[in-house]
């Protein structure tokens, strides 16, 4: 049985902050979700991470209700808990405690044993001028490209 492909990126992530660091996560779902992200019916658009008692959980992660689902479905929005280490829950902790840093959601993904996984990344948000550089950083490789294949 072959594995559907599944890779749902945040495109907003790389645009709007820095990426410092970047783990990967398991998430915790029920049966709809899982049936709707493997369909590819999820969005990370709007979605971060955040602490409550010790433990990392995600808010405004989209997953689409799944079609053929009964009474049993899933709510499109609920929070959901991140699975990480023990140490890296500790560093992450003191890391957005210190500073200004924040964590984002940046990919989801199906590994090889067809479990759900979060990219999660440490980021620190970007300013206006940064953004219009990164733009024109962007443009510039697009017009660099173009002269190159003629």
């Amino acid at each position: 049985m072959k594995l559907p492909n599944i890779n749902i990126k945040n495109k907003r992530a790389t645009f709007d902050f820095e990426i410092l660091d970047s783990y990967k996560a398991g998430i915790v779902l029920t049966g709809t979700e899982i049936k709707s992200i493997r369909l590819g019916k999820a969005s990370l658009v709007d979605s971060f991470c955040y602490f409550a008692n010790g433990e990392l959980w995600i808010k405004n992660m989209y997953i689409a209700e799944y079609f053929y689902g009964t009474y049993n479905n899933h709510t499109a929005r609920r929070e959901r808990k991140l699975l990480l280490e023990k140490k890296e829950l500790v560093k992450l902790e003191r890391q957005i405690k210190e500073s200004g840093l924040t964590i984002i959601p940046s990919k989801l993904f199906i590994d090889e044993k067809g479990h759900a996984k979060v990219m999660i990344a440490l980021a620190k948000g970007k300013k206006s001028y940064d953004k219009r550089q990164s733009i024109k950083e962007r443009e510039d490789k697009r017009q660099m490209d173009r002269m190159f294949k003629k």
